[in-house]
């Protein structure tokens, strides 16, 4: 078939009916089909009097407690994540794991690789093991492959997610002769 018996998709950000919406959201991040906002916020103001010089708009923002403070990006970025520990509806609980981030090709999901050793008693000696674990990355962690990351037990976000990236504690190109083994 040809492309032109098929309707062209409208963009969201050109779009006449979102433009409303989009002037009461401020500047959040419409890259998606769907209208992106925080669910906490109410965005559908009817009356507006008179434009506010200088207003910030108002943004959902938590912190995670266990001693990790909120990025910076996460207070006054304008993405919208609904799977954020800091800006959505997830929280953590669980095990807080260490792992170095493997591939950074999904969208928002990351892949992290444990190393650990494992005693053979026969030999009297270790082997080296690993595991990956897949994990949500929030925007407002720019992560490369390399980097060591803390993540934390959530509730299921996908089939095979449940840990989520709270805080990155190396970044990668550091001392690239020494590792954990």
């Amino acid at each position: 078939r040809h492309l032109a018996c098929f309707p062209r998709r409208r963009s969201l950000r050109s779009s006449p009916a979102t433009a409303g919406k989009m002037a009461t959201v401020g500047a959040t991040d419409q890259t998606k089909n769907a209208f992106q906002k925080q669910d906490t916020i109410f965005c559908g103001a009817k009356r507006v009097l008179q434009k506010k010089v200088g207003k910030k708009e108002s943004r959902y923002v938590k912190s995670v407690g266990l001693g990790i403070k909120t990025p910076k990006e996460a207070v006054d970025g304008t993405y919208v994540d609904k799977k954020c520990p800091f800006t959505g509806n997830v929280t953590i609980r669980g095990r807080l794991l260490t792992g170095v981030v493997k591939t950074t090709k999904m969208d928002r999901t990351i892949i992290i690789r444990r190393d650990y050793l494992h005693f053979i008693r026969k030999y009297h000696r270790y082997e080296k093991r690993h595991k990956t674990l897949p994990a949500h990355c929030s925007p407002c962690f720019r992560l490369n492959p390399g980097d060591q990351v803390l993540v934390g037990q959530c509730r299921p976000l996908s089939k095979t997610v449940r840990f989520n990236v709270i805080k990155v504690i190396t970044k990668a190109g550091g001392n690239k002769g020494f590792s954990k083994f």
